[in-house]
């Protein structure tokens, strides 16, 4: 499971005294243990779609801190934030190519029979439930919309 992993990863950034690590990996376990206090769960035994779910909201998170941080001047700030999703992205699972995306996109289309924008909903509740933990929903978005028009 992937909190198994988490935790051994912090065990092993403890020893290895590397502190940026190790403060990154307890934010996200703080985070997740809010979220299962939510769920009524315990820390221990969120499933692996929980703990992905709270990756992706903790990465959307650090993207839209550094175009703030960028648009304010500070660079030394979004570079931070970019080694956070450098090491959250770890433990997602592998992200779809586009290509591989446009294919499930366009699946989902023909199976809803949808045939304007007006129909984007139906087809990323379709997609979103195929792809979920391999990319985030803006891509998925922006994809339905090209080839919806």
């Amino acid at each position: 499971m992937l909190i198994d992993q988490i935790n051994s990863d912090l065990k092993q950034a403890m020893r290895d005294k590397d502190s940026k690590k190790l403060g990154v990996l307890r934010m996200f376990l703080s985070a997740l243990q809010y979220e299962a206090l939510n769920n009524n769960e315990k820390k221990n035994e969120a499933t692996d779609e929980t703990v992905i779910k709270v990756l992706q909201r903790e990465i959307k998170k650090r993207k839209e801190s550094i175009k703030l941080y960028e648009q304010g001047g500070r660079p030394e700030l979004a570079d931070a934030e970019q080694y956070e999703i450098d090491i959250l992205k770890n433990y997602l699972p592998e992200q779809l190519s586009e290509e591989e995306l446009k294919k499930i996109v366009q699946e989902a289309i023909n199976t809803t029979g949808a045939q304007s924008i007006k129909d984007m909903g139906n087809v990323m509740k379709e997609v979103m439930g195929k792809v979920q933990g391999k990319t985030d929903g803006q891509t998925v978005s922006k994809i339905v919309k090209e080839l919806l028009q």
